[in-house]
């Protein structure tokens, strides 16, 4: 399942995760197997932003206890905010940045992954 988040809104980052959660804990309980990866971009860039992370607990707790979830971060997201801020933008090490989130969405669609927007 893709998750994507693409606002700087905290209660939209805690749904993503909290959705993540309940859809992990579904599978497990049917004994099956499930791959949720969150992937953001434009402002919600800031869910995965080491230095600006509103869930950036949840973020390291669910890394370690849901291992089904990743996290994708937008490089083009992260280079226009380093030019915009004129500083470097550190990603949480949980997370993975890729060359851009929305063909990242779209690979993975194209591969037969659910797409939610909380």
């Amino acid at each position: 399942m893709i998750l994507q988040v693409n606002s700087n809104d905290s209660a939209a980052m805690n749904l993503a995760l909290n959705n993540a959660t309940n859809v992990t804990q579904y599978y497990k309980d049917l004994g099956e197997h499930v791959k949720v990866e969150v992937i953001t971009f434009g402002p919600g860039l800031h869910m995965l932003r080491n230095d600006t992370s509103p869930v950036k607990a949840r973020i390291e707790e669910m890394a370690l206890s849901t291992p089904e979830v990743s996290f994708k971060a937008c490089g083009n997201t992260q280079e226009k905010m380093q030019k915009a801020e004129n500083k470097d933008i550190p990603i949480v090490p949980q997370a993975q940045v890729v060359k851009s989130g929305v063909v990242r969405v779209m690979e993975l669609q194209e591969q037969g992954w659910a797409y939610v927007k909380p």
